[in-house]
């Protein structure tokens, strides 16, 4: 049976629905891939541009498939796949060209750990995503840091050095001992924020004030995108402590058994 104009735009409509996630979510992929390239150029600076946004499409790929209805099975197996080469490979291989390889045969130990630690980070994310006994809030946390934000800590040596020019950031005695704690807190059950299902609902009368923060912030991103990223590098690290203990309140409340409601 012939389908009519309304039906055939309804699929055409469909289909771009789930086209326009998985695109970004390949964009991302490129993104971070194409930082290795920078890196074995030693343009450091382009590298971390290059896995900041792959960072974004991250964000932007789940949100725009919410919004548009276009969550797959598939969109979710390619944004892990997509995740563990932009956040899991890329940021290590970095880190070892940068560091970790004067080191020797223990700095590619090292840095193979990071990637072990993020596949498996990853896996167990796929698998608690559609535990069914899972309570709503805890959604608004991982279990362990995330793929993309240990991404951000593993390079934080990195940002600093180019900050600074500090040439003990680029030590392997820094950067041996940093890598190993980054890899151990994913895969740590420890609970940590999860900023993708939170909704912050701002009041109108500071709906001013919260333009301009996101304005400065913008801005300076733009004019010292080093000094930015290290604070926020050090901000989420510095949350880590907090989310443990909201995550212990809500389980003293009664709203949680256990840790089967960690993703």
């Amino acid at each position: 049976m012939a389908l009519t104009s309304f039906e055939r735009r309804q699929v055409r409509r469909e289909r771009l629905n789930r086209l326009l996630p998985n695109a970004l979510t390949t964009l991302g992929l490129c993104c971070g891939f194409t930082a290795v390239r920078f890196g074995l150029q030693e343009k450091w600076e382009i590298s971390i541009l290059f896995i900041g946004a792959a960072a974004l499409f991250d964000t932007l790929d789940g949100r725009v498939a919410r919004l548009m209805g276009g969550q797959s099975e598939l969109g979710g197996q390619l944004d892990s796949l997509a995740d563990a080469i932009s956040f899991g490979v890329a940021p290590v291989m970095l880190m070892y060209l940068w560091s970790l390889n004067s080191a020797g045969g223990i700095g590619w130990v090292i840095a193979t750990l990071f990637v072990v630690c993020s596949i498996l980070r990853l896996a167990r994310f796929n698998v608690a995503s559609v535990a069914p006994d899972a309570p709503d809030w805890a959604s608004n946390y991982f279990s362990g840091v995330a793929t993309p934000a240990a991404a951000g800590m593993v390079l934080f040596p990195l940002i600093v050095g180019i900050e600074t020019g500090w040439d003990f950031c680029r030590s392997a005695w820094v950067t041996l001992p940093w890598t190993i704690g980054v890899s151990g807190l994913m895969i740590a059950p420890i609970p940590t924020y999860s900023f993708k299902h939170i909704r912050i609902r701002v009041p109108r009368k500071f709906i001013t004030l919260s333009l301009a923060s996101i304005g400065l912030l913008a801005a300076a991103l733009i004019t010292e995108p080093w000094l930015t990223l290290s604070a926020l590098i050090v901000a989420f690290s510095a949350s880590i402590p907090f989310a443990v203990v909201s995550f212990k309140k809500r389980q003293g409340e009664g709203e949680s058994r256990g840790s089967s409601g960690l993703q």
